[in-house]
């Protein structure tokens, strides 16, 4: 009796399997997937926690990073004296930007490039240019301040390292100032086709060439003022070919006055010869050669010891012309009436157009000569469909029912040439002509 139940259970399940009940003990249903537990939730905002810290942390590292850097650049600052009617040259290369090299060594061969522009203004000051012949080459900053120029000034360098993308920056501070010594009154210009500019700048190729034009000049300091490409002066580019140079002007003052042979070359007649395509006079050794060739044709001598006369300084009058008896004032001019130049210059044009208007439409509108005249003198075309017959001597043949319906039945014929040549209506509307014999 205690077997029969689970017997009968069995049974009765063996039919639907989904129905039978388990033998094992139920499983607790499972959770809803929309209401996830508490410790996921938990774990989720910890980790959103925990990655908003990490952002934070890296920003702070950044900032703190950014403003060491600038706190460094800030505090590569050189000091320099530029002192007014002086060439003032400054070299750009890795040992004025000692930073470049700080964590790394830089090879010398690594190309380099810099941009200097004046303090809160995107370019440099009128007296003030920059050139680098290639980022392999080291730049340079040359001029020469006018006393309008005199005081303080702030150039900001940046130097870009093209192989490692590294840049740093520099703060030049130009305190320029009145020279001392003696005044240059006098002042030379040449202009040296062997060089260009970054080859004249650095001081041994300066000093070279004062060393040598002081056999030129007579004895006396002189002073390099100024240096100049010739390209800024309206010099064109030269061919890429060896010897080739853009050229240079170099302005050179003195307290000791001109040598014979500088007012010899710039004499009008040495200015004669070189517009014939002559050398100029010179009648000293050209101590400038062969490490200098300067083109004497391109010689400018200024000689400020002789005080220029002030000009004249308009002083202000009342406003009121004096009298001038060569200045006769026009009278007053009388009134004029201008209607009547209006309307003849207004009516005039309109009628000629009307008269012109009118013509034209006389013409093409009552001057017409008719369908039947421009018929007969054109040997072909349509004929006129009612010519009178005792006018010409025609040959002509009935229209048949299969002619066109608005010409059945009609007779047409039209004669040219004496009656010789006669047209027939025939289907379709055109003529025939037929010759007479």
């Amino acid at each position: 009796m205690g077997r029969d139940p689970p017997a009968e259970a069995g049974a009765s399940c063996s039919g639907t399997p989904p129905h039978c009940p388990s033998l094992s003990p139920p499983l607790p249903p499972p959770l809803p997937l929309s209401s996830p537990p508490l410790l996921s939730l938990s774990l989720t905002g910890a980790g959103q926690a925990g990655a908003a810290m990490a952002a934070a942390v890296i920003w702070i590292l950044l900032l703190v990073g950014l403003l060491a850097g600038l706190g460094d650049t800030e505090a590569q600052q050189t000091t320099l004296q530029p002192l007014v009617g002086r060439v003032f040259v400054h070299t750009l290369d890795q040992e004025t930007f000692p930073s470049l090299s700080e964590h790394v060594d830089v090879p010398p061969t690594v190309p380099i490039t810099y941009h200097a522009h004046l303090q809160g203004h995107p370019d440099l000051p009128r007296w003030l240019r920059y050139t680098q012949r290639s980022p392999h080459h080291p730049g340079f900053l040359y001029g020469t301040p006018t006393p309008e120029d005199r005081g303080r000034q702030v150039i900001e360098v940046i130097a870009y390292n093209r192989d490692s993308f590294d840049t740093t920056w520099q703060r030049l501070v130009l305190l320029i100032g009145d020279p001392e010594g003696p005044l240059l009154p006098y002042q030379a210009e040449f202009l040296v086709r062997s060089h260009d500019v970054e080859e004249v700048l650095p001081s041994t190729p300066a000093s070279r060439f004062l060393t040598a034009l002081g056999g030129l000049w007579e004895s006396g300091e002189l002073q390099l003022l100024n240096v100049t490409s010739a390209l800024d002066r309206g010099g064109r580019v030269p061919l890429p070919i060896e010897g080739r140079k853009e050229g240079v002007y170099i302005k050179v003052g003195s307290a000791s006055p001109f040598s014979t042979c500088l007012k010899m070359v710039a004499s009008p007649d040495s200015h004669a010869r070189c517009a014939q395509g002559q050398p100029p006079l010179l009648s000293c050794y050209d101590t400038l050669a062969p490490h200098f060739r300067v083109d004497w044709c391109n010689v400018s001598l200024v000689d400020k010891s002789v005080p220029e006369p002030a000009d004249d300084v308009p002083t202000p009058g009342d406003g009121i012309l004096e009298h001038d008896p060569f200045f006769c004032p026009p009278t007053e001019a009388t009134a004029r009436d201008f209607l009547t130049d209006a309307l003849v210059t207004l009516l005039v044009p309109l009628l000629v157009a009307l008269l012109l208007t009118l013509l034209l439409a006389y013409i093409m509108c009552c001057r017409r000569e008719g369908r039947l005249k421009r018929d007969l003198a054109t040997s072909e075309g349509f004929c006129p469909q009612r010519a009178p017959a005792q006018a010409f001597p025609w040959v002509a043949r009935r229209r048949t029912k299969d002619d066109h319906p608005r010409l059945a039945s009609q007779t047409c014929a039209s004669g040219a040439g004496g009656g010789k040549v006669i047209s027939v209506v025939t289907s379709g509307g055109h003529c025939e002509v037929t010759r007479i014999l």
